[in-house]
């Protein structure tokens, strides 16, 4: 690759540095989140369902497409975004990776339902600017974190859920 090139693709530079830090952030959140959830299984499997959840199926499908759709966004706003844009999107996919892990870690380990349905209510407040900044970089790179923020959402309303339940 020439120099030209490589400057092109943002390679070195604060580009660069923003699309090896989106990639992992991911990669920390598929990493903690899977080993923390995996942690509680069966104290979880005890606990009062509300009765709208969705079967592990969707979980399972759901939670790779969030991830890849994460790491293309954030590709697409550290390469072709603004300045600005890549520090509001590493700001918000950092702020909610972390609400998102503390939710894992208070619901699954902590067993603290109300404390953990907070970080993730959070969580899914902090995703709302990384939408908004990965619309106005390219259309399609906020489209595919549509169901990421619906995600969050139904979660975050499941986690609360679950904490009148039980």
């Amino acid at each position: 690759m020439t120099r030209a090139a490589a400057r092109g693709w943002g390679i070195g530079s604060g580009r660069g540095v923003a699309a090896a830090a989106s990639v992992l952030i991911v990669v920390v959140y598929a990493a903690g989140s899977g080993w923390l959830v995996s942690s509680g299984d069966a104290w979880y499997r005890g606990l009062d369902t509300p009765s709208w959840q969705p079967p592990d199926l969707v979980f399972g499908v759901i939670w790779p497409y969030n991830f890849v759709a994460i790491v293309a966004s954030g590709l697409a706003v550290s390469f072709q975004g603004t300045g600005n844009a890549r520090a509001v999107w590493l700001a918000g996919l950092a702020g909610s990776v972390a609400a998102a892990l503390a939710w894992a870690w208070l619901f699954y380990e902590q067993h603290a339902l109300w404390a953990s349905a907070v970080a993730l209510v959070v969580a899914a407040v902090a995703t709302l600017p990384i939408v908004a900044v990965a619309f106005t970089t390219r259309t399609w790179a906020g489209v595919v974190l549509v169901p990421y923020q619906v995600w969050l959402a139904l979660a975050a309303s499941l986690s609360i859920s679950y904490a009148r339940l039980n």
